[in-house]
Order: C-alpha cells, then sequence, then structure tokens
C-alpha cells in the first residue's frame, strides 16, 4: 500500500505535467504569432535546413511558461530552485534576443556565465568529486573554492551541448523530454533510503519535491512537440534550447548525478564530439595537405544522418 505522502507526492507530479503541458500547447501558437510580428523568424537559407520556407524560432518561450507556472504552484521553492529559475530568466531573455537578432558568440557566452553563476552561487554547485585514485584511503575530493568555477563550466558546456542538437525537428525537446523522465526517477530514488542504498546513489531526504519539478520540466516539452514534431510549425530556437540545457545542468547538480549526465545526454555528447572532431580533423588537413577535409558530411551529428538519407 502507498503511504499517504506517496500519494500526494504522485498527485502533484500528476497536477504538476498536465498543467505544464496544457500552458506549453495553449501558449504556443501566441508565442508562434509573435514571433512572427517581432521577426524571430528561421529563414532557410542553407542547406542544413529542412524546411523550405520561413517557420518562427523562440518557441521556446511557450516552454518555459509551461515549466515556470507549474513550478510555482506545485512546487515550494528552496534557494537552490530559485537560483536554477533565475538563471532560466537570464537565459530565456538571451535568447529572445538572440533568435530575433542574431547576437555575437562572445556576449552570448558571457551572460551563459553569469546566468550559470547566479544559479551556482544560490547552492547549485559541484562539492566534492569520487577520488580516481585507487590507491588514496580517501574516497572524494573536496573542491573547495574551485567548485564555483567548475560548476560555471559544467553548466555552461551542458547548456550549449543541448543548444547544438536543436536542428531537426522534435530532437531537442524530445530529447530533453527523454532526460527528464530519467532525471525524475533518479531523483525518486534518491527520496528513498532503500533505494539510495541498494543503487548505491547518494540518499537526498525530500526529494520527492524534486521529482514534481522534473513532472514540470517534461510537461512543458511534451505541450510544446505538439507542434515541434514533423513538420515543424514553430522552432524552440535559442530561448528553449538554452533554457532547456541549463536547466537539465542544475538539476542533475542538485540531485548529485551530476557525473551521470554523460550517460543520460549522450546524444549530447555525441552532437558536442562530432563538431569538436570536425573542425579538429578540418584544421589538421589543411595545415598539413593544403586543403581541409571532413571526416562527417556535416555537423552537429543529426546533419550528417540527414544527409546520408
Amino acid at each position: 500500500m502507498l503511504s499517504s505522502v506517496e500519494l500526494s507526492v504522485i498527485g502533484a507530479v500528476a497536477a504538476a505535467l498536465f498543467a505544464a503541458a496544457v500552458v506549453a500547447f495553449i501558449t504556443t501558437p501566441v508565442v508562434r504569432s509573435l514571433a512572427f510580428k517581432i521577426g524571430a523568424v528561421d529563414v532557410p537559407r542553407d542547406n542544413r535546413r529542412m524546411h523550405n520556407h520561413p517557420i518562427p524560432r523562440m518557441g521556446g518561450l511557450a516552454i518555459f511558461f509551461g515549466f515556470i507556472l507549474s513550478a510555482l504552484i506545485f512546487i515550494p521553492l528552496t534557494t537552490p530552485l530559485r537560483g536554477m529559475l533565475l538563471g532560466a530568466v537570464i537565459i530565456v531573455i538571451l535568447g529572445i534576443f538572440d533568435d530575433i537578432y542574431a547576437l555575437p558568440a562572445m556576449p552570448k557566452f558571457l551572460i551563459q556565465i553569469l546566468a550559470a553563476l547566479i544559479a551556482v552561487l544560490m547552492g547549485n554547485r559541484i562539492d566534492i568529486l569520487s577520488n580516481p585514485n585507487i590507491f588514496s584511503s580517501d574516497p572524494y575530493w573536496v573542491l573547495g573554492w574551485l567548485s564555483i568555477p567548475i560548476s560555471v563550466i559544467w553548466i555552461v558546456g551542458i547548456t550549449n551541448a543541448v543548444n547544438l542538437i536543436d536542428g531537426l525537428d522534435g530532437l531537442a525537446a524530445g530529447s530533453s523530454a527523454i532526460i527528464g523522465v530519467a532525471l525524475g526517477i533518479l531523483a525518486y530514488m534518491s527520496a528513498h533510503f532503500e533505494f539510495a542504498s541498494f543503487l548505491n546513489i547518494m540518499f537526498i531526504p525530500g526529494a520527492e519535491e524534486l521529482v514534481v519539478f522534473a513532472a514540470a520540466f517534461i510537461g512543458a516539452t511534451v505541450g510544446f512537440l505538439w507542434y515541434n514534431s514533423y513538420p515543424a510549425q514553430v522552432f524552440m530556437g535559442d530561448t528553449g534550447s538554452l533554457t532547456l540545457g541549463g536547466i537539465i545542468a542544475v538539476f542533475a547538480i542538485i540531485i548529485r548525478k551530476e557525473l551521470l549526465i554523460p550517460i543520460l545526454c549522450g546524444i549530447f555528447l555525441a552532437e558536442s564530439i562530432s563538431v569538436m572532431v570536425q573542425v579538429a580533423y578540418f584544421k589538421y588537413t589543411k595545415k598539413k595537405y593544403g586543403e581541409g577535409r571532413r571526416i562527417f558530411k556535416m555537423t552537429p551529428l543529426h546533419h550528417h544522418f540527414q544527409k546520408a538519407g
């Protein structure tokens, strides 16, 4: 039999997921119309695009509306969660301006660092790492002051990894929803001592509330996917991809599962590595042979598969 606490958590999870999905579903057409009016439109100018007509960007604003409204209603906000949401608001504003004006890379990068730093200073940081030295009696490295720059670099890196995969209909939103499910399950396991002990993961009392947070995240992405799945009527743009990446990165830190991100976000890792390998090989062959050569038909990796049919 489920306890009254578990039943209340299940009810809150269902309500948060449903509310976020409904809000995202209702607001996406509104955001789509707004994007057309203010010029946040993706016009196909190269062979990377699969669409042959202008598609509005900035759909991530609808995802954020669904997510934050559901979170504010159903979740008691701790300081770390407030830090996450405040950083997300900054990233959303950055994404809106980037979707309209195509901002230069350096200002975008600096604002991402600012948003990540705010989240970190409000308690979302990687304080310890497992010690890889098998000859050491200390199982952990305590990072001390290094926890701040390492955590900021981590959050910014994951944020941009999600941004890289936003290139095909439903890819970023669908992948993020699946990762949200995995993080929600891990949060639930971490909240129960028996499960945490069996899986040898950190026990986090009260982490049931984080399952509700994950549900709001999943619901918002699913509500948006109705319009973003092939053929997409609206793209999330940087407003969505940067925000989703930041939320995933910070949420993983909150539930102390940041080192599982390379596995949970394997598609993000593969896309990022494909870009780095392509650029490095192109520069190497250009220097050695006088002309740049490529390993993949096009990067990020999803464009390679696109070109391969």
